[in-house]
């Protein structure tokens, strides 16, 4: 499981975490929502190892990652794919270039092998035979979901998704969220997913973290989120759903 122990984070003379203690259990998949600017994306980037905090401890499976050594952080970050809320993929590689590249350069997969794993993790995710696409080719949907093979290609225990809906029309908003469900059922993955949309919320979530002032503000159900009387709360689900 992942524990993050009073984690605080600035930027200059903004907090952006001011004491986040927050644990994520194994194969749970746990939806992190709040206002813009309130630290979702900052948090994710703290769970991978991508930002380090100004105070406070992440562990992941009993290990905490901070001060430890790059090459053994980078061995943890191995156990992680990371679906970026643009996508982020490369416009000079095609498809197969973009899904291997952690493959060849981490892995040290050979052509064959690659190969071999990109077309099993493209029909993963409901795009069988695009190997050979270009980027600039892909509808909105499409990138999302070449970025989400990318994303699990070397077998992840825990996949983290920023904002994974951004962009996207309300129909392919929820063939994503129907996919990560998917994915966490064959996989038997952790996911983690940062998201402003509340459908998405009710749509996927098994609990539910709300951020409001750099803490952890709600942690439960769906349901018992949308039975909460709490006014900041309520504001938050009256703004996103109006």
């Amino acid at each position: 499981m992942i524990e993050l122990k009073n984690v605080k984070k600035s930027f200059g003379d903004k907090k952006v975490l001011n004491g986040v203690n927050l644990t994520i259990h194994k194969g749970e998949t746990l939806v992190i929502i709040g206002k813009s600017g309130c630290g979702k994306s900052v948090l994710l980037k703290h769970i991978v190892g991508l930002l380090k905090p100004d105070e406070g401890d992440i562990i992941i499976e009993g290990q905490s990652i901070i001060g430890i050594k790059e090459k053994k952080l980078y061995e943890i970050r191995k156990k992680f794919g990371f679906l970026f809320q643009g996508a982020a993929l490369f416009d000079s590689m095609n498809v197969e270039e973009n899904v291997g590249l952690g493959l060849k350069e981490n892995l040290r997969k050979n052509i064959s092998e690659i190969k071999k794993i990109v077309a099993e993790k493209l029909e993963l995710v409901g795009l069988p035979g695009t190997q050979h696409m270009s980027p600039s080719d892909l509808s909105g949907g499409m990138k999302k979901r070449v970025s989400l093979a990318r994303a699990i290609s070397a077998d992840p225990q825990y996949v983290l998704y920023d904002e994974p809906t951004t962009g996207l029309d309300p129909v392919m908003s929820d063939n994503i969220d129907d996919l990560i469900q998917d994915l966490a059922s064959k996989l038997k993955v952790t996911s983690i997913i940062v998201t402003h949309d509340i459908f998405s919320v009710l749509g996927i979530a098994e609990r539910v973290v709300m951020m409001d002032g750099g803490v952890v503000y709600f942690s439960g159900t769906k349901d018992e989120l949308l039975a909460s009387k709490d006014p900041v709360i309520s504001e938050f689900l009256h703004r996103t759903t109006r």
